[in-house]
């Protein structure tokens, strides 16, 4: 299933039913009273973040989504049916905005949790309200309220206890490989990954979530390389792993512009724990020069580790790691 992290649609929640102008017309009453009945309540539209849901993808095709309307009311004081409410299912992590002002209107952040988008026009009132000692026979009734309509932005955001991030072709898929049950793409060319991946990752009794966010470049703070949209999958992440590829002879240079990215895209980002991953020991044959050399350049006071994603080596040590930080998060 294709990946989709963001949408627009229109809500429309349905109209209130009209009130009835009846009367009574048995023939044992000759001179009936009034019996009009009110109108059923508009179909609300709500939005439900259910976690079988992982992808926006239903709505970039249906993006118009509407409630049903109340009913009219009746004779003999029957008020109308009202309308069925439509619930939009979304995944866990969904934001919702509205799309003219962006206002933040529900952060479904959990399994199960709600929102009210557009709520239902009231019904009209039958004639039965506007009888009175004057007026006997009113034919007077009201017609039901419209629903709200809006214009929505739907956001997903993925709900990971870790991210990876780096420089494409770091090795980031490849660690995820070996730590989860996760399999994204991989192979030895840049751009592989082109969605967030997610995996669980055991260690002894405890779990945590891990997301592979796609490799990034200089710019994508501004959008490069669809760059914005993908980091904003790392703000709900509790730490950060900077995968690095120490096969590269500019890695301390590639590690400072994924840092520079992370704080013009947002300060709160930039100041989450972010420990580096120095990936491909394998490949090399003077790994510990080359991982203090980089060290001595970033000035890295922070976590650091030493791995191969594709021997395994490193990597145990890297979540037993994490996991005790979630714990004391």
């Amino acid at each position: 299933m294709k990946f989709i992290d963001e949408a627009k649609i229109e809500v429309h929640a349905g109209k209130g039913g009209d009130g009835a102008a009846t009367f009574r017309r048995e023939k044992y009453v000759p001179r009936g009273g009034p019996d009009g009945g009110d109108g059923g309540r508009g179909g609300s539209v709500w939005a439900r973040a259910d976690r079988n849901v992982n992808t926006l993808i239903d709505y970039r095709f249906a993006r118009i989504h509407r409630a049903e309307h109340g009913a009219r009311g009746a004779r003999a004081n029957c008020s109308g049916r009202g309308g069925r409410d439509l619930e939009l299912r979304v995944p866990a992590g969904t934001l919702v905005r509205d799309e003219a002002s962006g206002e933040l209107l529900a952060d479904l952040a959990r399994d199960g949790s709600r929102a009210l988008l557009a709520r239902g026009g009231r019904g009209g009132l039958g004639n039965t309200h506007f009888k009175s000692s004057v007026n006997r026979a009113p034919r007077q009734f009201t017609r039901g309220e419209p629903g709200e309509s809006r214009r929505l932005a739907l956001e997903l955001r993925v709900l990971a206890d870790v991210g990876l991030l780096g420089l494409p072709n770091a090795g980031k898929s490849s660690f995820i490989r070996a730590v989860s049950s996760a399999r994204p793409k991989v192979a030895d060319y840049p751009f592989t990954t082109l969605n967030p991946s997610l995996g669980v990752v055991r260690v002894g009794e405890a779990s945590f979530v891990i997301a592979d966010i796609p490799g990034l470049i200089e710019g994508a703070a501004e959008g490069a390389g669809l760059g914005h949209q993908f980091l904003r999958h790392l703000s709900r992440t509790r730490l950060l792993l900077h995968v690095v590829d120490i096969t590269q002879p500019d890695a301390a240079q590639g590690t400072r512009a994924i840092a520079a990215e992370l704080r013009k895209h947002s300060a709160a980002l930039y100041r989450k724990p972010r420990w580096l991953l120095f990936n491909k020991i394998d490949a090399v044959q003077d790994a510990p020069a080359r991982i203090r050399k980089i060290v001595s350049a970033l000035r890295w006071k922070r976590p650091w580790f030493k791995v191969s994603a594709l021997t395994g080596e490193g990597c145990r040590e890297v979540c037993k790691a994490a996991a005790r930080e979630l714990a004391r998060a």
